[in-house]
């Protein structure tokens, strides 16, 4: 089992230190079947990083050589918090033309994903254990994403939590430096006054144009959206087109 792995299966998240953390800290306990999907495959899906000390944040380094990462040069489609790898696996088996690269803090369900992949014997998708937005910042370089993914991030209902909503400036930055001209950014959520701001925030910046195309078809029901859908909440898909202003 590699240092990685080993690290994963001993300790859950750690906020990162002297900012506020995107996302809420759960158990981090894993079941037999999540080690054994770890000790077997993670190797072969995660990616080692430098990361502080006990913390979920990807310190500064080099970008990553994604022929290197990945064996091949193809668009690459980055999703920031991806869960139990439902989207992941769904739209890997579909595009296999396409480089997937997922970011997720919690071990258990790094784990899960490591197991879907794996059981799909997909190749081209890898995974970093770390908070995707400083995976944006400090893994990837300018226009180096097709697409890049936020669905159902952590609305933070409170006004006082407000600050901690993954999507706001700093993302929206993030995603314009690293996104190609025509290159997607995807979000999806199912608090309606989350969706309005994202809209608001995305609408007045001349760097991306909305594209009303409904539901992304590669993104499967979880058992989150399900779950808010029970609770009679409006689900919201968005798609934004990075573009340049003088056009």
């Amino acid at each position: 089992m590699t240092e990685l792995t080993t690290e994963l299966t001993e300790a859950g998240p750690v906020d990162w230190p002297r900012a506020p953390a995107s996302f809420v800290r759960r158990g981090g306990r894993m079941t037999s079947a999540q080690r054994r999907w770890l000790e077997q495959s993670g190797a072969r899906y995660l990616l080692p990083v430098s990361n502080w000390p006990r913390s979920t944040v990807i310190a500064p380094q080099p970008p990553l050589d994604q022929t290197a990462v990945f064996g091949r040069q193809a668009d690459l489609v980055v999703e920031l918090g991806s869960g139990q790898g439902e989207a992941l696996a769904q739209a890997a088996a579909r595009h296999p033309e396409v480089n997937y690269l997922g970011f997720e803090v919690f071990a258990a369900a790094l784990a899960m994903t490591v197991g879907r992949l794996a059981a799909a014997g997909a190749d081209h998708v890898r995974l970093v254990a770390g908070d995707g937005l400083q995976g944006l910042r400090h893994l990837l370089g300018e226009a180096s994403c097709q697409e890049i993914w936020v669905f159902f991030p952590d609305p933070w209902p409170k006004a006082r939590q407000r600050k901690r909503r993954l999507v706001a400036p700093p993302l929206i930055d993030l995603a314009a430096s690293r996104l190609r001209l025509g290159g997607v950014l995807r979000l999806a959520t199912d608090w309606t006054d989350y969706a309005a701001a994202m809209t608001a925030l995305l609408d007045c910046d001349q760097r991306f144009r909305r594209l009303d195309q409904g539901r992304f078809a590669d993104r499967p029901t979880t058992k989150y959206e399900a779950r808010g859908l029970r609770q009679g909440r409006l689900i919201t898909d968005l798609t934004f087109v990075r573009h340049d202003p003088a056009d």
